[in-house]
């Protein structure tokens, strides 16, 4: 899995306007606990909130379901936050160390100026110059929940993402019984395998819709952040 380079998150801003009509979009962000047998003579550090054992997955993935970025192997028992603020990608994030391309103006909106690109997150992630999370709250108005949705629909990627992966590979159907430092390379191995099946993909959108339908149901190993 390559480094992304400006270009690459510049590909993928565009895919996203294209597709799901969210501007200045280099991806979505999510993570998911892969769970685990718990280790031996590991105490609580893997015991997660859900009661299992677990690492953590956190990805950003693209507008065709790609994983761009990997970060795997945080502890189950940290927090959604902590784990986000200590893993790589938000290390980096916060340092601008991922080439991440400079502000630019909105299509059709010249007169807000220019404004950075970010990746999209939900409720778990914090609000940062290059991280975007949903209006907290129920009763917003319309421009809010307009917004809401826009960002939701194009946040849904990286949900399609987990799902293709819990269907094409079924060390995901169950409790994986290794050791966390073999787990991390399955699960860097199943992710780098993953785009390249996507990429040599006909349509992406079919596999999407084909294999996400029963994977979110049946993944007993990939277990949601919140």
């Amino acid at each position: 899995m390559p480094v992304p380079k400006r270009k690459d998150w510049e590909t993928t801003a565009e895919g996203f306007i294209n597709r799901w009509q969210f501007p200045n979009c280099i991806g979505a962000i999510d993570g998911k606990h892969v769970v685990i047998q718990a280790p031996p003579n590991s105490g609580s550090v893997f015991f997660n909130y859900k009661h299992t054992f677990s690492v953590v997955l956190m990805a950003i993935v693209d507008h065709m379901y790609c994983f761009t970025v990997i970060d795997v192997g945080a502890f189950g028992s940290c927090s959604d936050g902590g784990i986000f603020a200590r893993s790589q990608i938000g290390r980096q994030m916060d340092s601008n160390e991922l080439d991440i391309p400079p502000y630019q103006q909105l299509p059709g909106a010249p007169e807000i100026g220019k404004l950075p690109f970010v990746a999209l997150g939900d409720e778990a992630f914090p609000l940062k110059i290059n991280l975007m999370r949903p209006y907290p709250g129920q009763h917003l108005c319309e421009r809010k929940r307009i917004y809401n949705y826009r960002l939701s629909r194009a946040r849904r990627v990286v949900e399609n993402a987990f799902g293709i992966l819990a269907a094409r590979w079924r060390i995901y159907q169950r409790r994986i019984q290794l050791q966390p430092q073999n787990v991390d390379k399955i699960i860097k191995a199943t992710c780098a395998l993953h785009n390249f099946l996507q990429k040599a993909s006909q349509s992406a959108q079919m596999t999407q819709t084909n294999e996400t339908v029963n994977a979110q149901e049946s993944a007993i190993s990939l277990q949601d952040m919140q």
